[in-house]
């Protein structure tokens, strides 16, 4: 009789604890509070990230009007001509590679515009920022935009995507309206803009460059540092693990495998990776997609860069700095650039500047008349070693220099600048007497 007693009595104190248990889990509600107040790791981010467009965007525009070139590189222009791209609806995308009987007519030929792009750009990637009719379109890269304004085919207007090397072009179409648009916004005031001559180094290729005397301005920086530690819990793995140490002219963050430098001279940031395995070739698209997400990531943008190159087999994307007016930057260190090498999932090299240049000193800015370009063209063609068919760029930009009257100001000097053989080089107003700096 006890032993039936002590059942019952055991059964009873069960059914009310899974009552009271039942009931507790009903009405429980998570204290919300002490959990927002809890520490945890927030996504490292050194500045917002940026649009698509931002970063792939041209750096020329030339238009071949009434048997005169003009061009502009002003980035507010710029932006104008391609918030109207962007606009358009481009259709009946082919290849017509095979058609072009004088690739430098198609292409420079009396009414036509072209938009030019400072490296080719895949054109999986750019779908995003132009629209397509078809889902489908033909995988191809481009660096520059012609558009055929005054002589398209009937109905149509024409529009081609030509590679640097002009061996791939791209024919497409687009609205007659959208056509006479961009004729009365932009190319039909191509007087407005900076007059260029025409110089032909090959039979294949013409380089455009800035006539008559030219101003730009000068620029001084009190250049911003950027956060060693916020780069420290972007690049690595398991911030927890990395050990910091101080070296000469700078610092330097590791773990077992990876290794971030700091030179507080140069104001550059070395990050490798050697472990990453490297027997991997991407294709144009996932590499550039890869590289601008990377920087994304912790919103490395902390100046206005843009794409410039990429090199598949060596798994290597640069940007560069450009400045606020539109011109590129040119340091010899490597200060105005980003470049990133990737291995099979990781990022195997990471080298940037460590400073943004935030704070220009308004006091110090000064107006500078520049040497023609005729002049400068002179000057490379007296040179002795000069090899015309190697010259694929002759431009203006900026030289960033540290003031050498007060280390920690920057200085954004104008000076014309070569791309030959591959690699860049600068004259200043007074190389035009002397010898020619060369740079990475």
């Amino acid at each position: 009789m006890k032993y039936e007693n002590s059942k019952s009595a055991i059964l009873i104190f069960l059914i009310l604890v899974s009552i009271v248990l039942t009931w507790n889990l009903w009405t429980y509600q998570p204290n919300f509070d002490m959990m927002e107040n809890y520490d945890y790791v927030a996504e490292v981010t050194l500045k917002e990230k940026q649009e698509l467009q931002e970063i792939i965007s041209p750096d020329l525009a030339l238009f071949h009007h009434n048997g005169q070139h003009y061009g502009t590189t002003n980035a507010v222009d710029l932006d104008k001509m391609m918030d109207s791209l962007r606009k358009w609806s481009f259709y009946d995308i082919t290849n017509y590679s095979d058609q072009v009987e004088d690739i430098k007519e198609l292409v420079h030929g009396n009414g036509n515009a072209e938009i030019v792009f400072p490296a080719d750009v895949p054109i999986e990637i750019y779908r995003s920022v132009l629209k397509f009719e078809e889902k489908r379109i033909p995988a191809f890269n481009f660096n520059r935009i012609v558009i055929n304004v005054e002589n398209s085919e009937k109905g149509n207007g024409t529009v081609y995507f030509i590679s640097s090397d002009y061996q791939n072009v791209y024919r497409s179409h687009i609205s007659p309206d959208l056509l006479n648009d961009f004729n009365r916004d932009f190319f039909k005031n191509a007087g407005q803009y900076q007059r260029y001559f025409a110089f032909e180094p090959t039979e294949q290729r013409t380089v455009f460059i800035p006539d008559g005397k030219l101003e730009m301005m000068e620029y001084t920086y009190l250049p911003v540092i950027l956060n060693s530690e916020a780069f420290k819990e972007a690049l690595f793995s398991d911030p927890s693990f990395v050990q910091r140490g101080t070296i000469s002219n700078g610092e330097e963050y590791s773990d077992v495998s990876s290794k971030m430098t700091i030179n507080n001279n140069t104001n550059m940031l070395h990050y490798v990776n050697p472990n990453v395995e490297s027997n991997y070739v991407d294709n144009s698209y996932d590499l550039l997609m890869r590289s601008i997400d990377f920087i994304n990531g912790h919103g490395g943008w902390t100046d206005p860069y843009r794409y410039v190159a990429i090199d598949v087999k060596r798994k290597s994307v640069k940007f560069r700095l450009y400045s606020v007016d539109g011109y590129p930057v040119f340091n010899e260190s490597g200060m105005s650039e980003i470049q990133e090498v990737w291995g099979r999932d990781e990022i195997t090299k990471y080298v940037r500047p460590n400073i943004a240049l935030e704070l220009p000193l308004t006091a110090e800015m000064v107006n500078v008349t520049l040497p023609s370009g005729s002049e400068a063209l002179e000057y490379l063609k007296s040179r002795k070693s000069f090899k015309p068919e190697l010259l694929e760029q002759l431009v203006l930009g900026y030289r960033m220099a540290r003031n050498t009257d007060e280390n920690k100001l920057i200085l954004l000097e104008p000076a014309w600048f070569y791309r030959y053989n591959q690699s860049w080089g600068q004259i200043t107003k007074e190389d035009l007497g002397g010898l020619l700096h060369g740079l990475e």
